[in-house]
């Protein structure tokens, strides 16, 4: 695509947004289009109340007669886009719903008022945004190539509306008090007592929440990291034939909602819980609530957090080069020594990730907290009752967030001076056919040892997730059969049509919804970032890869409160409807999309590219044609992870449901904080099977996507002579 027809297709969706679309709204969707009254030009027409919007249909008209040419004026274009932009923007947050909110605009205005923006604006800067791209690609940039160059800067428009400028409004409301600014607060927030303090040094008191925080997610990743690595051992080097067992229950957090393991806990181990019950009788331990704390969130974290970090070792292990391992044999090295000294630290790089992803997790986690812990507090937890408790304080949940966002930063910079610039290079491109070494016994026996209690463990957690939701009470071991929590859920009644009368539908029609139509848009634009940042050269490339990768170190309890403190107010006021909450799956899930695109095309080799170019195909042709069809399992993979993670979040979300559009694992929150468990276990066991239905599903889909290989001839088989009588 040309930068002229680029320019031409923007000012026509320009032009849309100012005659149809309503002006103001996104919530009421395409009800009311055309816009009659509503619309943009009606509304400049309509007695001059809002001459402040004129500029907008004037700086476009500038720009219609260059596209009347042949020739793309680059800097009319560039100064139409840009100034379309920057005036939306500036009007929107100068005149806002309460009034004036700037006082050099009332001196023009006066005591204006206006409601957020709504479609007919969103049409209007899409196109804006087209003139822009079309303008830089008329100069050169991006190679000349106007789909490029839309792509490029409608991407970062997108992660700057979206990731940077969030951030960056909880960065800027902690240090805000009575709407003046004010950097004393700033710090007496931060160094807060409720953060930092260490009473349960001295005495019987609690420490800092940080120290709560810290201390969790230490333990958190260390664990789960030994734990993975147990596993990953025998899985790859002991010739175990569990891995059946091991996959299971390694995808089984996948398609969890993260606190449903501490439902299960607290069936087991509650004051009034299976074992609890059992060791009162048998042994006379008396109850106690010792599952409510960080020993019970600890636990909850571990069996959530291991199975992730097993996946994660277990391909490091199998990625170390047998070769190596065989030249310390021979050189006389014994089983361990060969592991302590070559497989050891050939594994540093996925230990770290492994920890890392661990720490990360536990710091975010929200669920598992608020369900188990009881007077131990964590930041994700103050955060959320900084927002939502009777105390409605945004500016103390937005200097716990930062601090937050600081430990999550800590940690990346951590495991990057850990590892340092040594090199762990194993695979390269000379073939290497030798077999690996064999756990030495002893270390097989501890992973042994400590793995196949832990998995029966993990199993034993969730078969009592499937059998709650079946019996009226597992917790006070009432163990009779009944169907009464999946009625009380998912009643359906037929009354002249289907009726659903359960109290579990509505949220989960609107998490299926929302999950199905985030999905699709979190893979398309991972995959397109992925196209850009791994076969495109342009200035700014790795600013956008940090752009698009940012919101992965970001606690989801930060871009909850990020996302309030953003787009709570014009121009932008998106909270409380399900708009909200699709954007924040698309962007909170996007680095996966874009890190699975970058290592799919890394083996797809440049000059199929190169080909299509020779033959005259342009960028959209190559992308069409020739990369996508080739990327279909990474695509199929990153669909399946925006599906099952906008099934099972909580942390961000909760910030941003609201009574019309709530969701499935915040629905299921409420029914614990009501003490009614087995609803919970019965609606999460629904999750679990749908979600389960459709990772294997998808997973049979891309192992159709296979390779061909031709077989060696010496496993050819003979062809079957046919015999004749």
């Amino acid at each position: 695509m040309g930068a002229l027809s680029l320019a031409r297709v923007a000012l026509a969706c320009a032009a849309f947004g100012l005659l149809v679309p309503p002006w103001y709204g996104l919530e009421a969707g395409f009800a009311g289009w055309p816009g009659g009254e509503a619309a943009p030009l009606a509304v400049l027409l309509g007695g001059g109340a809002v001459w402040w919007l004129w500029p907008v249909p004037l700086i476009l008209l500038a720009c219609a007669p260059t596209l009347l040419g042949r020739r793309a004026e680059r800097q009319v274009l560039i100064a139409c886009g840009a100034g379309a932009i920057g005036w939306v923007f500036l009007q929107g947050w100068a005149i806002g719903l309460p009034g004036t909110v700037w006082s050099i605009a009332a001196a023009f205005v006066g005591d204006a008022s206006q409601p957020a923006l709504g479609w007919g604006a969103t049409f209007l800067l899409t196109g804006a945004v087209g003139l822009l791209a079309a303008g830089l690609a008329a100069q050169g940039r991006f190679g000349g190539d106007a789909f490029v160059s839309f792509l490029v800067v409608g991407s970062a428009a997108l992660l700057i509306l979206f990731v940077f400028a969030p951030l960056l409004t909880i960065l800027s409301a902690a240090a805000v008090e009575d709407g003046e600014l004010a950097p004393g607060a700033l710090v007496g927030r931060l160094a807060a007592p409720e953060a930092w303090s260490l009473a349960c040094v001295a005495g019987s008191l609690g420490c800092g929440v940080v120290w709560n925080t810290l201390a969790l997610a230490t333990l958190t990743g260390v664990l789960s990291t030994l734990l993975g690595l147990a596993f990953a051992l025998l899985a790859a080097r002991a010739n175990l034939r569990l891995n059946g067992a091991f996959r299971a229950l390694a995808i089984l957090p996948l398609i969890t909602p993260p606190f449903v393991v501490s439902l299960s806990l607290i069936v087991l181990f509650g004051r009034t819980g299976i074992v609890t019950e059992a060791l009162s009788a048998l042994l006379g331990i008396p109850r106690s609530r010792w599952i409510y704390g960080m020993p019970g969130v600890l636990l909850a974290q571990l069996l959530a957090f291991t199975p992730i970090a097993f996946m994660l070792l277990e391909g490091a292990v199998r990625q170390i080069a047998p070769s190596l391992e065989e030249a310390a044999s021979t050189m006389g090295a014994r089983r361990f020594t060969v592991f302590r000294t070559v497989t050891w630290p050939l594994l540093r790089p996925g230990l770290a990730a492994a920890f890392l992803l661990g720490f990360v997790e536990s710091l975010s986690d929200f669920g598992n907290p608020l369900v188990l812990g009881g007077d131990f507090d964590v930041l994700a937890t103050r955060i959320f009752f900084a927002i939502a408790g009777a105390r409605h304080d945004p500016g103390r949940a937005a200097a716990l967030a930062l601090l937050l966002l600081g430990l999550t930063f800590g940690a990346f910079a951590l495991q990057t001076a850990w590892l340092g610039k040594r090199r762990y290079v194993t695979v390269t491109g000379k073939g290497d056919a030798g077999a690996p070494t064999p756990l030495p016994r002893g270390l097989a026996i501890v992973c042994g040892a400590v793995a196949f209690p832990w998995m029966a463990f993990t199993a034993i957690v969730y078969a009592i997730i499937m059998l709650g939701a079946f019996v009226h009470d597992i917790g006070r071991s009432d163990m009779t059969f009944t169907w009464r929590h999946y009625i009380t859920a998912f009643e359906v009644e037929w009354f002249q049509g289907l009726v659903f009368r359960g109290a579990a539908w509505d949220s989960l029609f609107t998490t299926i919804e929302v999950a199905a139509i985030s999905a699709p848009l979190t893979a398309g634009l991972g995959i397109l970032l992925a196209w850009l940042l791994a076969r495109q050269t342009f200035p700014g490339r790795r600013t956008l890869e940090f752009m698009a990768m940012l919101s992965f170190a970001i606690p989801g309890t930060v871009v909850g409160v990020s996302y309030i403190m953003a787009f709570n107010v014009p121009p932008l006021e998106l909270t409380g409807t399900a708009l909200i909450l699709v954007i924040c799956f698309v962007f909170r899930n996007l680095p996966v999309g874009v890190r699975g695109g970058i290592a799919a095309l890394a083996q797809i080799d440049r000059s199929l590219d190169e080909a299509s170019a020779t033959m005259g195909g342009g960028a959209v042709a190559t992308l069409r044609r020739v990369i996508l069809p080739l990327m279909r399992p990474a695509i199929i993979a990153a669909l399946a992870y925006s599906f099952v993670h906008a099934m099972t979040a909580v942390s961000a979300v909760i910030f941003l449901v609201s009574a019309r559009h709530n969701l499935a694992t915040v629905y299921i929150v409420g029914r614990v904080e009501a003490g009614e468990i087995a609803l919970a276990i019965a609606y999460s066991s629904v999750l679990i099977l749908i979600m389960l239905v459709v990772v294997l599903g998808i997973d049979k889909v891309i192992g159709r996507a296979q390779i061909g290989r031709r077989v060696p001839a010496a496993q050819m088989q003979p062809a079957p002579v046919p015999v004749t009588a």
